[in-house]
């Protein structure tokens, strides 16, 4: 059975964590004389000369309302990144610990676990993407600390199949990270539902795709509240700023305006697979969940300079194992897609 004690590191179990008076005292007061803040304003004349809510009550309690999840299970974050980090910082003891990947997957995950000197066992996916279940199993011992899973994946677009990944969630005694970064734009339900059932399970969301506010910078984990409470008692006492606090609680108020955005990159994205699948340089189109889709071409580096040289940025995946040959092209508007259609057919190599 899962324990959560079992793989808190104890310094974190025994860290006593900066506490606020905004953290002290709650309720409305009419002078704030307690945080040494500059009490005559602030030069844009806001409330910015004011500390932010270090908790984002506020923003919790309105995306507890959209995704169904009470807010005690919700933690916010200056990006998905945020919340990797703690979870490295907060989980996995440094030159001791492992975890695992799937590659290819989102790089963020490597990157983080090498900044705080923890392990990295990679289990590539199967030829068609999904979770080799066995080399998984090989791969768990008992300084497995975390299994990360993006889903729909990046940089393949798919999503994984949810019945493997619910089998490691019953069987694996440390945490199952699940990133829903691009959950939006998929077919497949969230695991966000099941975290009464999976005390094990973390999931990530952002407001940097769908929601369009990747330069907002915020994103979420939804956990147990055992856990969320061991993310609050690591991350800086102010992680939000008051800008973005109220600029995503204005965001959030446009359910409407996001789902129609999200229908029109699903369809723009079937029109967008059909015309490149009648182009002869492309081999191949997966299947994707995403808002972006993976391409398999004759020439992905050619094809690369040729469009950056008609200023058109595409990502080049072709050097990452599983995606040899192939672009990763982020669903555009209407004319951008045409854009980049016409320039592709242009390419000769």
């Amino acid at each position: 059975m899962f324990n959560l004690q079992n793989i808190v590191r104890k310094n974190i179990k025994d860290l006593v964590p900066y506490s606020s008076a905004r953290d002290e005292f709650k309720g409305e007061a009419s002078v704030y004389l307690d945080a040494n803040e500059n009490s005559f304003g602030s030069p844009l004349d806001m409330n910015y000369n004011r500390y932010p809510d270090p908790l984002q009550l506020k923003v919790k309690q309105r995306l507890s309302e959209i995704k169904g999840v009470p807010s005690r299970n919700i933690f916010l974050g200056n990006g998905s990144d945020e919340a990797i980090d703690i979870l490295f910082r907060a989980f996995c003891r440094p030159g001791v610990d492992n975890i695992i990947t799937v590659p290819p997957t989102y790089g963020m995950y490597e990157v983080s676990a090498n900044i705080n000197d923890i392990e990295v066992r990679k289990i590539k996916l199967t030829p068609d993407y999904q979770l080799n279940m066995d080399g998984i199993a090989e791969a768990i011992d008992e300084n497995t600390k975390i299994i990360f899973i993006c889903s729909p994946n990046n940089p393949t677009g798919n999503s994984i199949n949810r019945t493997d990944i619910e089998t490691i969630l019953a069987n694996f005694h440390g945490l199952v990270v699940i990133d829903e970064a691009y959950i939006n734009y998929s077919r497949q339900k969230t695991f966000i539902q099941e975290l009464k059932e999976y005390s094990n399970l973390v999931v990530l969301h952002t407001l940097s795709k769908a929601w369009g506010l990747a330069g907002l910078r915020l994103g979420m984990a939804f956990a147990s509240e055992e856990i969320i409470k061991v993310f609050n008692k690591v991350k800086p006492p102010y992680n939000i700023n008051e800008a973005s606090q109220q600029i995503a609680l204005e965001a959030l108020q446009n359910v409407e305006q996001v789902n129609n955005w999200i229908k029109l990159t699903v369809s723009e994205r079937e029109k967008l697979i059909e015309d490149l699948e009648k182009i002869d340089i492309v081999q191949k189109v997966y299947p994707s969940d995403a808002n972006f889709v993976l391409v398999k071409t004759a020439d992905a580096k050619g094809i690369y300079r040729h469009l950056v040289d008609n200023g058109i940025i595409v990502r080049d995946r072709s050097k990452v194992e599983l995606c040899e040959g192939s672009l990763r092209i982020t669903i555009g508007t209407p004319e951008e897609n045409k854009t980049l259609i016409t320039n592709l057919k242009n390419f000769s190599a």
